[in-house]
């Protein structure tokens, strides 16, 4: 067995967090992640079993992994994901299993996804207005989402987060009514500025709602607005906020003002591959030396040379290019369908 200590990579940023996506696939097809009428998807023989996902896992949590987060595509489209929960809880070293979601399945799922070992929950939601979520992502299933968080909830989800990635011209008007809403069904708002990676292929600069906007348009309708002291010491990609009446929500500001130089999380897409950054050209396989014998500490090694190297500042660099575009086109996904949001678990 692999003796549990940590490994830092060359900016002395520990290996604190992964995300798994378990597939590849979304029952959604967001503008910012999934435009395409088709995709290339990953051959199902090449997806890791729940059995090699937990072994992984297992090999990260002993050098320092504590959080683990389930992500996809949609990551309750994969059949039976409850088994796979029972089996990441069994590992000593992980703290916490989260799931990010879009909510759709989660009404039938939530209780026995917390009767597993689930620790939180996070759902997104851009809109709360049902012909907006049907013209942006193709879908008609808006009560389903809604009825989703209520049933995580009522299944004894504490801390539930709700993502909105905010899109000017698309549902910037709904700041306020997003935080209401969080606000009055004890969920907690996340604002996400809409990022240059993946399918967001039609990506600009303009269509970006900065974090400063935001705070200051919260500000004009709910008044003065408190950044919490956690956000000094905190390694998460939101800083939190508090309004008067303490009502808190957070901020992820990845295109504006990226926290790069303090990020601790590392992805582990659907078929395998270690990727360092969100933002990273490629990966390294761990898929093949799994499949092929290699023993716990032989996989640990492969990762910890790969994260003591690591320099990655996907978002701070980008951000330091001056005039911006899309970071990929159509042709290049299609060339690697591993440069995906949804394939590597945005």
């Amino acid at each position: 067995m692999i003796p549990p200590h940590g490994v830092l990579d060359r900016f002395s940023r520990p290996l604190g967090s992964l995300r798994i996506s378990v597939t590849d696939r979304c029952n959604m097809r967001c503008r910012y992640c999934m435009p395409e009428e088709s995709y290339v998807w990953l051959p199902r023989a090449s997806i890791l079993s729940f059995e090699e996902i937990s072994r992984l896992a297992g090999v990260f949590g002993h050098l320092g992994v504590g959080k683990i987060r389930l992500t996809g595509g949609e990551p309750l489209l994969r059949h039976d994901l409850t088994s796979l929960i029972r089996m990441l809880s069994r590992h000593s070293g992980i703290e916490e299993i989260a799931l990010t979601t879009n909510g759709i399945l989660l009404t039938q799922n939530a209780a026995l996804l917390k009767a597993a070992g689930l620790s939180r929950v996070n759902v997104s939601l851009d809109t709360l207005r049902p012909e907006r979520m049907k013209e942006f992502a193709r879908s008609s299933h808006h009560a389903d989402v809604l009825e989703g968080i209520e049933a995580a909830k009522a299944a004894g989800f504490t801390g539930i987060k709700v993502n909105s990635v905010i899109i000017r011209g698309f549902n910037d008007d709904e700041l306020a009514p997003l935080l209401e809403f969080g606000r009055e069904r004890g969920v907690e708002l996340r604002f996400i500025e809409y990022m240059d990676v993946g399918g967001a292929t039609g990506w600009s600069m303009a269509d970006v709602v900065s974090r400063k906007e935001m705070l200051e348009r919260l500000s004009d309708r709910f008044g003065p607005i408190e950044p919490l002291a956690e956000n000094l010491e905190s390694r998460a990609p939101a800083d939190r906020y508090r309004l008067a009446d303490g009502t808190t929500f957070g901020v992820i500001a990845s295109t504006t003002e990226p926290f790069c130089r303090t990020c601790d999380r590392a992805r582990l897409t659907a078929d395998g591959v270690f990727l360092l950054c969100l933002y990273a050209a490629g990966g390294l396989d761990l898929r093949a030396p799994l499949r092929e014998g290699a023993s716990d500490e032989e996989l640990a090694q492969l990762v910890r040379r790969a994260w003591a190297a690591r320099e990655e500042r996907g978002a701070e660099l980008r951000a330091g290019e001056g005039v911006r575009s899309a970071l990929y086109q159509v042709g290049a996904l299609r060339a690697d369908p591993h440069k995906e949001m949804h394939t590597r678990g945005g």
